[in-house]
């Protein structure tokens, strides 16, 4: 089968290489294989990287995306290539050993299945970071993420660099460009929607370079809790449960705050709830262990996880569900 590697990127000079790198030292045959970094105008050196660092590598193609958004760029790279498989990546993630062998041969040998990834090993390049991918790596950061717990094998309902096998993009489409955020969700949706499966084998494996910053974590949770109400609202449904528990948790604050603010006697039966989240946010932030200081900040982790997702959902239905809105111009640009 002919393996195309998506690349969307935009000023990742730090990462590219090594990423491009990786893809292409998977053993598998040579001339069935090609990267193609669609690369979204970038101004720090990457493109320029890419020129030299590969010049030689036919393997390598550089395709440019003028519109800079995740869901153009690999739109661009799927047509372009036109490859029996297409596996979507990230600029500052890296393959390991077996990876495109392993997501073919399960498409090959099982035709139900129209996606199949792995799992998300992170690399801490800072202390923050640290404490942000084992909150990641936790079902009480994530939920049923089986792709970042590494907790299931079989069929689930979406993957992370997901490999999809190209005669699925002529009958569900391709990715929707409306979308910043959650485009590979939406289209996962879909493809189950029409009848395929989406597979998640743990023996394949990323590794994914955490962004080590609480701030830029925020925003890409209130993205994803905004994006999220956005794809519902289009499909007129709610695509997967879980998404609802933090949006819940926000509005439960909210409530307990005027509770408190308005019926003070009440109180403490609204904080009971706050109580126990904290209760379990301290035990899974021990069980990694440290010391009270580790603790703490993995608590405040949690904490903006699902503070930041569930607000940006309840943005998300004030803007999409009740005044019928279109996305806000200032959502339209990702963090990454």
């Amino acid at each position: 089968m002919q393996v195309a590697v998506i690349i969307p990127c935009r000023n990742e000079v730090n990462y590219i290489g090594a990423c491009v790198r990786a893809a292409l030292s998977q053993e598998y045959p040579a001339d069935q294989l090609k990267v193609y970094v669609v690369d979204g105008m970038s101004d720090d050196g990457t493109r320029e990287l890419v020129n030299s660092e590969f010049q030689h590598e036919t393997r390598v193609v550089l395709l440019d995306n003028p519109q800079r958004t995740t869901p153009y760029a690999l739109n661009i790279g799927i047509m372009h290539a036109q490859a029996d498989v297409a596996i979507i990546f990230g600029a500052h993630a890296e393959m390991m050993e077996g990876y495109v062998d392993r997501c073919v041969h399960i498409l090959s040998n099982d035709h139900s299945v129209g996606c199949v990834g792995g799992v998300i090993d992170n690399v801490n390049e800072n202390e923050a970071a640290t404490y942000i991918s084992q909150c990641m790596s936790s079902s009480f950061g994530v939920g049923n993420a089986h792709f970042r717990t590494g907790t299931a094998v079989g069929y689930v309902d979406t993957v992370a660099f997901g490999a999809y096998r190209s005669t699925i993009f002529h009958v569900v489409g391709y990715f929707d460009p409306a979308l910043v955020r959650n485009q590979d969700d939406e289209f996962n949706y879909r493809l189950t929607k029409f009848g395929w499966k989406i597979y998640l084998d743990p023996t394949i494996r990323s590794r994914y370079y955490v962004r080590g910053s609480l701030r830029k974590l925020t925003r890409q949770y209130y993205q994803y809790g905004y994006w999220k109400v956005y794809v519902n609202a289009i499909h007129k449904t709610i695509t997967t449960w879980r998404q609802l528990i933090p949006f819940l948790f926000v509005t439960y604050l909210a409530m307990a705050v005027l509770a408190c603010l308005f019926a003070p006697t009440g109180a403490g039966l609204w904080l009971l709830p706050f109580l126990l989240y904290i209760g379990i946010s301290v035990k899974v932030s021990m069980s990694f262990g440290g010391n009270l200081r580790d603790w703490l900040y993995r608590m405040l982790v949690f904490f903006v996880l699902h503070f930041s997702y569930g607000r940006g959902y309840a943005v998300g239905i004030l803007r999409f569900l009740l005044l019928r809105k279109g996305p806000a111009a200032h959502a339209s640009t990702s963090s990454r």
